[in-house]
């Protein structure tokens, strides 16, 4: 997958259209992640030994990697991401914008 766990993306599909926000969790076999205030879900949930607390929790369910965009940290666009190939033979994610490294 081309979105790693710590990236910052923009939705570009869907009720949460426009926000930004830090990946939580990625699910490659799914090819779906978490994004931190996005796509917020309410769950009912009875009070158990895991969880003192019942009640109505607020969480963020997963969207698809299709319906996001890495934000650049150097050009701070949200861009596609390309890959590139260093001399000393590692693959490294490339911004189509700037031609910069993404980390």
């Amino acid at each position: 997958m081309k979105i790693r766990k710590g990236d910052t993306v923009l939705v570009k599909i869907g009720k949460d259209q426009g926000k930004r926000g830090r990946v939580e969790n990625v699910h490659p076999k799914d090819g779906r992640l978490v994004v931190e205030g996005v796509n917020m879900i309410t769950r009912h949930v009875k009070p158990s030994a895991g969880v003192r607390q019942g009640g109505r929790i607020q969480q963020e369910a997963p969207i698809h990697i299709s319906n996001v965009l890495l934000i650049c940290n150097s050009c701070n666009e949200p861009t596609r991401i390309g890959y590139h190939r260093l001399e000393d033979g590692s693959k490294v994610r490339l911004c189509r914008k700037c031609k910069e490294t993404i980390s």
